[in-house]
């Protein structure tokens, strides 16, 4: 295994189940073990799986799990009050449970929203709570919620539609207001590639994971909205590329310590991305492939 930079350890969330990878479960696991085995094993994060499939554990042990390789998980789940039949299930199949996402139902508030997870989450303090925010008028009192709380924000960045994908603007708010509310967050959907792009395919505007992480550290730093925004609308690689690597460790760290990680259906693309602009060892191209 390589020691990658601070900036990218355990960047990548495995989410290569769901779209628009949709990678089979025992395709999608036996190449997240291959990924733990690799040269760029530091790269990755968790194994992400909406819960519902922990209620049929004869999938993931044909999948191939076992008690002497647990995977590790951060499991989907609809809403607070499906969480413990979420830890339940994963207590009794062959994984290491590290996080828990949870969507917020419309009709509760923020309040209630940390009064249910202390509640459901009291006996599982060492596993990670992202809690989805809208991207609504709840959003300011969901993260006030969330503020001096062990729960964790989840930002979605993209889908299958452009309206789902948040403009610089939206998203340079949420991530100041995460960070001023002293907020962990993950991202989720539509981090597709390292640099702010538009697909070619669907015309969609896509927000770039680098320009999240350089907006990040402005947020760290002070940094006002339209700083973040500007960050965001970059587009030069080389630029982008740059400015990462001009990140000390101190900084590195702070803002990893804010921008946890992001979801993505392929571990080689962002693997390659690094690559080609220069943030990770060229010498790593030789550890790629996903495994069969």
């Amino acid at each position: 295994m390589t020691e990658l930079p601070a900036i990218v350890r355990h960047l990548c969330d495995d989410a290569a189940v769901f779209p628009p990878g949709l990678l089979p479960l025992p395709a999608a696991i036996a190449a997240h073990r291959g990924h733990q085995r690799s040269a760029y094993a530091e790269l990755v994060g968790s194994f992400v799986l909406a819960a519902k499939t922990l209620e049929g554990p004869g999938e993931l042990l044909r999948a191939g799990t076992s008690k002497s390789h647990r995977l590790p998980l951060a499991a989907t789940v609809p809403g607070p009050t499906h969480i413990g039949p979420a830890l339940a299930a994963a207590e009794n199949l062959p994984v290491s449970l590290r996080a828990l996402e949870v969507s917020i139902p419309e009709d509760m508030a923020a309040r209630e929203l940390v009064s249910t997870l202390d509640a459901t989450c009291a006996e599982s303090q060492e596993v990670n709570v992202f809690v989805e925010v809208p991207r609504d008028e709840r959003r300011p009192a969901v993260l006030a919620a969330l503020s001096g709380t062990r729960y964790r924000a989840k930002f979605r960045t993209g889908g299958v539609k452009a309206e789902l994908y948040p403009d610089e603007t939206e998203l340079a708010a949420a991530v100041v207001a995460a960070v001023t509310a002293h907020v962990p967050f993950k991202a989720t959907a539509g981090l597709h590639h390292a640099v702010r792009n538009t697909d070619p395919r669907t015309g969609f505007e896509q927000h770039g994971f680098l320009n999240l992480l350089l907006a990040t550290d402005a947020a760290v730093r002070g940094g006002r909205r339209d700083d973040l925004a500007a960050l965001l609308a970059q587009r030069d690689p080389a630029v982008v590329a740059g400015r990462v690597a001009e990140l000390d460790e101190k900084r590195a760290v702070a803002a990893r310590s804010m921008f946890v990680s992001f979801g993505t259906c392929s571990i080689i693309e962002p693997l390659t991305e690094l690559i080609d602009v220069g943030l990770i060892p060229s010498s790593l191209t030789s550890s790629i492939g996903e495994p069969a």
